[in-house]
């Protein structure tokens, strides 16, 4: 589905809705972008509007298997950024290209190129036309430099996709709840065992504790009574 027939989606502030995703290879040297519907030979970074009732992290990975053909791994959020000029706030996402698509919907559509880029050639690239991208983008440079001066307000992104913890560790915790189940069944029956020797009128004794103690205490008992 393309933005010209998606309903637009508000937050609280009235801005417009929007996710993207910097389609990174393994060692995040390479960004892939995708050519601009305007003019085919300007690149920015794939993403489109939020729809209604959908999680931003799942708007960002439909939107780059539309515009740009490639699926993958969706990783950490590096912001919601703002563009005042444009009144939309983008939560932006970095995502591990695993699959390239020979075609896709918006190649066929209106012949929507990719191309991969450095990381430094792509943040040079959005530069000329998309400053905002460009300084997300830049984010993931190594070397970035910390001075320079930010044209949009990141904040935190919610509904990030949490990886599911590694089988050895779901194996452990379930092991652990296995063994803290039959701890509790055997104190269980342990007080089981003491309740009923009570109510036999049996003395209950504490570990340690020896027959004489016990005799000893039986004495006691009777001399406070005569008393």
């Amino acid at each position: 589905m393309t933005d010209m027939v998606k309903a637009r989606n508000y937050d609280e502030d009235g801005f417009v809705k929007r996710a993207a995703c910097i389609c990174v290879n393994e060692d995040e040297t390479q960004v892939l972008l995708v050519s601009s519907r305007r003019d085919s030979e300007l690149w920015i970074v794939p993403g489109g509007g939020v729809e209604p009732n959908e999680l931003p992290d799942m708007a960002a990975i439909r939107e780059v298997r539309e515009e740009a053909g490639v699926c993958g791994m969706l990783g950490r959020c590096l912001g919601v950024f703002e563009n005042s000029e444009r009144g939309h706030r983008t939560s932006v996402y970095v995502l591990v290209v695993k699959e390239e698509m020979e075609e896709w919907d918006e190649s066929k559509v209106f012949g929507r190129k990719r191309k991969w880029f450095s990381m430094e050639e792509a943040v040079k690239q959005l530069a000329k036309h998309k400053p905002v991208q460009s300084s997300y983008v830049s984010l993931l440079l190594p070397d970035r430099d910390h001075t320079t001066t930010i044209t949009h307000s990141p904040s935190s992104c919610q509904n990030t996709i949490t990886p599911p913890p590694p089988l050895s560790t779901i194996i452990d915790h379930q092991v652990e709840m296995v063994r803290q189940m039959e701890l509790g069944s055997e104190m269980e029956n342990d007080i089981k065992e003491d309740d009923t020797a009570e109510s036999d009128g049996e003395p209950s004794k504490s570990p340690g504790s020896s027959q004489e103690d016990l005799s000893n205490g039986i004495v006691a008992e009777d001399a406070a009574a005569d008393t």
